[in-house]
Parts: structure tokens; sequence; C-alpha cells
């Protein structure tokens, strides 16, 4: 199987894989993981101090999305997106989504169900005289959340919300079900039309091994270091 190994099929593909592939990833993962941490923190919120009735619909939210495979919510998104925003604007056909935006949705929806917990954890771990003590210093409740707890939250969680960053980048190669041109996508089609399967994917597991092992060793350092700060 390697005895006619090819190098220069991934010196030729070079430019082509990260030039296209790997921008979309890296931007599809970094849109998709401040996008999720945004409604994540807020539907953390909704679950903490938003009512019994929103914390329920928070709760749902969250229960039903890590429930799903996210391929089928790539699946879902794309196909019935169009037909939502037909149904809420009235227009006389479907509107069209492009994929990168179906796909930004859709990891922006999805990735929030887990952020949503981490900030969630976060947030229930720190003491509760410190929003007392916000209170009493005349802050309003909204204050204290923004001034006080959340800086601290972000802080304490931040290794683990980079660890699932690092999850998203993984699973940013599963819009491929979409024909787009992510690192693997991209991989995939050099493969397929130069006959170099075993290079292309070999090459591409080892891109997103190195990528995702480094930033993992980058990520334990910064858990060390939050830890001394604490």
């Amino acid at each position: 199987m390697f005895s006619d190994f090819d190098f220069d099929a991934i010196l030729r593909a070079l430019p082509y894989l990260f030039r296209d592939g790997m921008s979309f990833t890296i931007t599809l993962t970094l849109l998709s993981a401040l996008g999720g941490l945004l409604l994540g923190t807020l539907i953390a919120l909704a679950r903490i101090g938003g009512g019994k009735l929103l914390a329920m619909v928070a709760a749902g939210y969250v229960n039903f999305m890590r429930a799903l495979p996210l391929v089928l919510v790539i699946f879902w998104f794309y196909f019935l997106v169009p037909y939502l925003g037909q149904w809420l604007t009235g227009a006389p056909r479907p509107i069209k989504v492009g994929g990168f935006s179906s796909a930004l949705l859709t990891f922006v929806m999805f990735e929030a169900a887990y952020f949503s917990e981490i900030m969630r954890g976060g947030i229930q771990s720190v003491a509760r005289g410190q929003s007392s003590a916000a209170l009493a210093l005349g802050m309003t409740g909204g204050q204290s959340m923004r001034y006080i707890i959340l800086p601290q939250v972000l802080r304490t969680m931040l290794p683990v919300l980079l660890t699932q960053t690092i999850v998203l980048f993984q699973d940013t190669s599963l819009v491929y079900v979409l024909s787009l041109t992510d690192f693997l996508g991209a991989a995939s089609k050099i493969a397929q039309r130069d006959g170099r399967l075993v290079e292309m994917y070999c090459f591409a597991a080892l891109v997103y091994f190195l990528i995702c092992f480094l930033a993992s060793q980058a990520v334990r350092r910064l858990q060390t270091r939050v830890a001394i700060i604490r």
C-alpha cells in the first residue's frame, strides 16, 4: 500500500489544502465558538435565573441538542432552514441559504448546548457570597453577573471552553456532507481527482493530529497556570 506513496502529490496540494480548506475550517471554528459561547451563556443564565418556565425551555433545548447526532442537525438546518425562512417571511419560495451560513448556524446552535453547560457549571461554582456582597454595594443583579461573576467564570472555565473548541475544530469536518471545501473536504476532492487516497487521507489525519495535540498541550499549560493563580 505504501510502496508507491507519492509525497509530491501532497506538496502539490498544499496551497489548495491550506489556502482554501484550512482557512475555511479555522474561520468556521472561530465563528462557531464565539457564537456558541454567546448563545450558550444566555442559555446558562436562563437556566439559573430566568424563571421556572424559561429555565424549563432552556433545559429542554440543551437536552434536545445534546441527544442528537451532529451530522443529523447539519442536514436538518441545511434542508429545513430555507423553508423555515419562507414561512417566517412569507416569501413565495424557499429562502436561499448558503452552505457556509447553514453550517455556521448549525454549529452555533449545536455548540451552544455544550457551552451553556460549561458556563452554568462555572457560574454555580462561584460562591454566593460574592453576589450578595455586590448587591450590598448597590449593584443590580445584572451588574453583579457582568462585572463580578462572569469574569471569574471565563477565567476559571477557559481551559474547558478551549477544549470544547478543539472538539468543535474536529467536528467541522462533518460539513463534507454538504460538499463544502473544509480541510478534509479539500483533501478528499484531491484524493478523488488524482487517485491518491492514501496520501491525502494520511496527510489530513496527520495535520488534524498535530493541530489538536499542540492545542491540547497549550490548554493543559493554561490550566496549570489558572490553577496556580487560584
